[in-house]
C-alpha cells in the first residue's frame, strides 16, 4: 500500500500565504498603519515601517505610544487569528485558499503595555506568543523591537476573549 503523495511545497505556501492575506487585508487598521507580517512556517513577525505620521513627539523624534500599543495589540490578534486558521490550512490536501474560513476576531478583554525605550524614527518588529489558549479565553505575550532583537522598546501582555467555533 502506497502513501499519498504529498503537495508540492509551492501549493503548500501558497495557500498559507493567501490565508494570511486574507485575514491581513479585512483589518482596514492594520493597512492605515501600514502593517505586514513575515511568516516563516506558522510564526509570524509583524513589520511596522517607518512613517512620519507614526511620529508622537517630534522633538525626540519618537513613536506615538499609542501606536506603538496598537503596533503590539494587532500583532497579538493576528497571532490569535492565524493559530485559530492554522488546522484548517494544514489539513491533508487543505482546502483551496479563497476557501479557508477567515475567522472571527478575538475580543480584547485588557492589554497592558510596558514602554522600556522610546520607539526611535525606523522600522519595528514584534512577535506575539500565545501562552494559553482555550476555548473561551486566550493569553498572548508581545515583544517589539527595532535594530536589536535582543534590546526590546515595548512588550505587552494582553487577553482575549474568543471567539465561538462552528
Amino acid at each position: 500500500m502506497s502513501r499519498p503523495r504529498p503537495e508540492p511545497v509551492q501549493v503548500i505556501k501558497s495557500r498559507r500565504d493567501a490565508a494570511l492575506a486574507a485575514l491581513v487585508e479585512g483589518v482596514p487598521y492594520i493597512g492605515f498603519l501600514g502593517l505586514r507580517f513575515d511568516r516563516r512556517g506558522d510564526e509570524l513577525t509583524a513589520i511596522m515601517p517607518f512613517d512620519d505620521k507614526l511620529i508622537g513627539n517630534p522633538m525626540l523624534p519618537a513613536i506615538h505610544g499609542g501606536v506603538t500599543a496598537a503596533f503590539l495589540e494587532t500583532a497579538a490578534i493576528v497571532e490569535l487569528a492565524w493559530s485559530l486558521m492554522w488546522e484548517e490550512i494544514e489539513a491533508a490536501g487543505g482546502p483551496a485558499p479563497e476557501a479557508v474560513a477567515l475567522p472571527r476576531l478575538p475580543k480584547t478583554i485588557d492589554f497592558t503595555v510596558d514602554f522600556l525605550r522610546s520607539g526611535l524614527p525606523r522600522d519595528a518588529y514584534a512577535r506575539a506568543r500565545v501562552n494559553r489558549s482555550g476555548r473561551r479565553y486566550a493569553s498572548v505575550h508581545v515583544e517589539a523591537w527595532q535594530d536589536n532583537r535582543a534590546k526590546l522598546f515595548a512588550q505587552a501582555t494582553g487577553h482575549f476573549l474568543m471567539p465561538e467555533r462552528a
